[in-house]
């Protein structure tokens, strides 16, 4: 909640997400049109394209790095933009962007690293069946707490992909010890709000048309993740400053000693 009354002093943050999106949605079509170029334009031979091929494996590569880096990007700025505001100074569109292009050198690197890891744990999924897919699964979830604070890390602290990785550890284990579980979860609340537009279009599509009931949906659900995402990306923020001993309005230092607690 905390949050959402940022963004809501700050309504322009949420074109960061939404820039973000667009551009990802260029970037898939880029890469399906790239792929089935290279099929041929043959859908059935794209369909039948070895999957353990290592031109797939360049593919995912590729589709990581581009994707890594967009989110950091727009993220960064977002970043930036909040810590203007918890500084009390002016906070513009302009101003995250200009100072997400003065770090790009450090955003392109970390996403080259976690596209790097992504590859190599698609790779080992893809060879070890079922259990392979439970390892990465959990795997996947040491990786989100490991890198929290990557983002403001990548750009305030001018570390290497490497540095910022251990610089994000570092800090989780000094704050809340090595073991630990959330005391909170966006993504709850993101199925929450899914589930509940999911209910109310479902409804307009019945009574009204079912062609309304999908449009408002798609709407709909373009909202709640752009929301989301602007308000998770805030929150990061917030609490890589309140650990910093930096000004946080909203945010205060018993909320972030209460965020995760020992397993």
């Amino acid at each position: 909640m905390n949050s959402f009354a940022v963004l809501k002093e700050n309504r322009q943050l949420i074109l960061f997400p939404i820039l973000s999106g667009i551009s990802m949605l260029l970037v898939i079509s880029s890469f399906v049109v790239a792929a089935l170029a290279a099929a041929g334009w043959d859908t059935e031979s794209f369909r039948e394209t070895d999957p353990h091929n290592v031109l797939n494996y360049v593919f995912v590569f590729l589709y990581y790095l581009v994707n890594y880096f967009i989110i950091v990007f727009f993220n960064t700025a977002l970043v930036h933009c909040t810590h203007l505001y918890f500084m009390g100074q002016e906070v513009t569109i302009k101003k995250g962007l200009q100072f997400s292009l003065s770090r790009i050198g450090a955003i392109f690197a970390w996403a080259a690293f976690a596209a790097t890891v992504g590859t190599i744990l698609r790779l080992l999924q893809d060879n070890m069946g079922r259990i392979g897919k439970i390892v990465i699964s959990l795997i996947g979830i040491v990786w989100s707490i490991a890198t929290f604070f990557v983002v403001p890390i990548i750009a305030y602290e001018r570390l290497g992909p490497l540095g910022a990785f251990k610089r994000s550890t570092q800090l989780m284990k000094e704050k809340w010890g090595e073991s630990l579980s959330a005391n909170f979860s966006f993504g709850l609340v993101q199925f929450v709000l899914i589930a509940g537009v999911a209910i109310a279009c479902f409804a307009i599509g019945a009574l009204i048309h079912p062609i309304a009931g999908m449009v408002i949906f798609i709407l709909c659900l373009f909202t709640v993740l752009v929301v989301m995402s602007a308000a998770k990306t805030i929150f990061i923020s917030a609490v890589y400053h309140n650990i910093n001993g930096d000004p946080v309005k909203h945010f205060n230092q018993q909320l972030a000693d209460n965020l995760f607690e020992q397993k």
